[in-house]
């Protein structure tokens, strides 16, 4: 970044401070010719009188700096590196076609200002429990992650893949979509922030302007991109619904006090209270969060946080199994408590157990899922309507309103004790689950990464492999169908959400380009081969050697991408359907690693991770079955 850009951040900063404590006046021109040539209008007397310090500015020349605290400097200066980083992305993915390198000159200058701005008046302890250097990593984290997340969202991942195959005009419209989104947000932490630091703000009114900059911002995007959600899946008016969201958390990792202000993320918000190394149910409040189940009472999770003296940002999630339901005849008979999340209880066995010798997870918070939508964790938050039968899909809707509540429990907790308070990129989560909830594991792993901002997330779909027959009535043509009927849409990839980013290996294809930005980032995929229920959830109709022959196929084609592993079991002489929840399985070796130590070297060593698949005596066992069309292990 040239240094006259530099300056009017710096400039911007003050201006905004300014505004918010009536100190000045003359900001709203950043772009005047003095600022411009790196000079600033300042005057020796603020205009109430307040005298004001004379400083040098980046270039050795005199400027005035305002007399502000460090609770005021934090929260301009985090808005003003949102902005400045949300541009500066956006002329990488016009210039490259991706996310800027990690030594983007223009990006340090960024990152340099606000580090400048929060350490030029913070001193340790001025936010309770940070030191400076902990406040300062802090809203870094935030700047990077939130700045990027609004990038991946409109240009397809950090790959950018919506942008490298859009023509001139769906470029002219993603572009435009993210520069209204990088105003919107600014203007929402604008607003915010002024209501925070004066105790006079009725934050119903804020609230009022907040609607009104969001449906401005919906408009504005419509106006010029009123296909986007055939280039990025999501509409105008949810794009600006996530991006006020990203504010809300913004304002809550950069505000020392959010008393005065109604935040729908971080510690303030935080819905139920920690207790430690027990299993305690939430039941989520649906009018708040808008979940559902499929008989249309509350959703309901459990929660066992980490017990006292561990970590709590080591974070296993496990969505529960239980089939699907597709047409009218599955839907009516499927058992009633498969629509019904309040009765469930967690498991205790192989990956879930609570014995730490034989998990090593026993002592993570573990959050566990149940899933009451048949929709594989996939709805959008729709009732689908199919004849003698409706059912509310809400699975995906389900399963991010309780991970959010946990996150936002986990801040309150962790920003209670001294350290660096709660910081996302410091969490790791593994997200996994279980036939169902191996197909749930595999649909929202990127809303981990890109939305809710865990970099550190590993997953680990088990028995939901989501391979597709061929034919019509197979998980390929039942997406192109349920996707739209189910609202799941807005809820997968920007860069792959048609009907055939339902099925497994075309999702990885996908996925895989966006993954391993850090070492966790990586699917972790298990099953046995032989499992007639699988099959049968896919459409295979009990022909075992075409299923398993698919699978090897599958395996063979994807085993290089970066960040897809698989661990396959070599039980040939019976249906075997799900298997980390199985100790005796959990605790067998395949090509000499155990699947207990095979997940957790995805923790502890994720780059020396490979994959485990053996040959077996399936060809032998199975008439019809070939041989890997691959080297495996014999």
């Amino acid at each position: 970044m040239k240094k006259q850009q530099l300056l009017r951040v710096h400039h911007s900063i003050l201006c905004h401070l300014a505004v918010l404590f009536v100190l000045v006046s003359g900001c709203a021109n950043e772009d005047n010719d003095d600022v411009a040539n790196g000079v600033t209008n300042s005057t020796d007397m603020t205009d109430d009188g307040t005298a004001a310090d004379s400083i040098d500015t980046v270039d050795g020349t005199d400027a005035t700096e305002l007399t502000v605290d460090c609770s005021a400097a934090v929260p301009a200066a985090l808005r003003e590196c949102v902005t400045a980083r949300s541009l500066v992305t956006a002329q990488c993915y016009t210039d490259s076609n991706a996310a800027c390198a990690n030594d983007n000159a223009s990006m340090a200058d960024v990152m340099n200002t606000l580090e400048k701005s929060v350490r030029d008046v913070c001193k340790d302890d001025d936010y309770p429990n940070r030191t400076v250097d902990a406040l300062a990593a802090r809203v870094a984290q935030s700047c990077i992650s939130e700045s990027d997340s609004l990038a991946w969202r409109a240009f397809g991942g950090p790959q950018g893949a919506a942008w490298a195959i859009a023509d001139d005009e769906a470029k002219a419209c993603l572009a435009a979509t993210h520069n209204a989104g990088t105003e919107l947000l600014g203007q929402q932490l604008d607003a915010i922030i002024a209501c925070a630091t004066d105790l006079q703000c009725d934050p119903s009114t804020v609230s009022d302007a907040r609607e009104t900059q969001e449906s401005d911002a919906t408009t504005a995007i419509l106006a010029a991109c009123p296909a986007l959600g055939n280039l990025i899946a999501v509409s105008p008016e949810v794009y600006a619904q996530r991006v006020a969201h990203q504010a809300d958390c913004i304002a809550a990792a950069g505000l020392a006090d959010t008393s005065n202000v109604s935040l729908r993320c971080g510690p303030s918000y935080a819905q139920f209270e920690v207790k430690r190394g027990e299993w305690v149910q939430v039941v989520v409040d649906g009018v708040e969060f808008g979940t559902q189940c499929g008989d249309g009472t509350d959703y309901a999770f459990w929660v066992n946080f980490a017990p006292e003296g561990e970590p709590l940002d080591r974070v296993l999630v496990g969505l529960q199994g239980g089939g699907v339901c597709i047409f009218e005849d599955d839907c009516l008979g499927k058992p009633d408590g498969l629509f019904n999340a309040l009765d469930d209880l967690p498991f205790s066995a192989g990956i879930l157990s609570d014995d730490s010798d034989t998990s090593g997870y026993a002592n993570w918070t573990r959050v566990y899922l149940p899933y009451c939508t048949q929709d594989v964790f996939a709805g959008g938050g729709t009732v689908e309507d199919l004849g003698s039968i409706s059912v509310p899909r809400f699975g995906s809707v389900n399963l991010r309103a309780a991970v959010r509540m946990v996150r936002d429990v986990l801040w309150k907790a962790i920003d209670a004790e001294p350290g660096p308070g709660f910081r996302p990129d410091n969490l790791v989560a593994m997200l996994g689950g279980w036939s169902a909830g191996g197909y749930g594991t595999i649909y929202n792993y990127h809303w981990m990464l890109d939305d809710l901002q865990w970099p550190r997330t590993i997953a680990f779909p088990d028995a939901g492999l989501a391979l597709d027959n061929g034919e019509l009535l197979g998980v390929a043509g039942l997406g192109l169908v349920k996707i739209p009927a189910w609202g799941t849409r807005p809820h997968l990839p920007p860069y792959c959400f048609q009907g055939e980013c339902a099925v497994g290996p075309i999702l990885y294809n996908a996925i895989s380009p966006r993954l391993k930005q850090v070492p966790e980032q990586q699917m972790m995929i298990l099953t046995n081969p032989l499992d007639d229920v699988q099959m049968n959830d896919a459409y295979f109709n009990n022909n075992r050697p075409f299923w398993i022959n698919t699978m090897r196929k599958a395996y063979c084609e994807t085993r290089e991408l970066p960040g897809i592993n698989y661990y396959f079991t070599s039980i040939s002489d019976e249906s075997v359907h799900v298997i980390s929840l199985r100790d005796d399985l959990w605790l067998e070796s395949v090509d000499g690693e155990t699947m207990k130590d095979w997940l957790w070297g995805a923790y502890t060593s994720p780059d020396t991770v490979v994959s485990r698949v053996e040959e077996a005596d399936f060809v032998t066992a199975i008439p019809g079955v070939n041989p890997y069309p691959c080297d495996v292990a014999p």
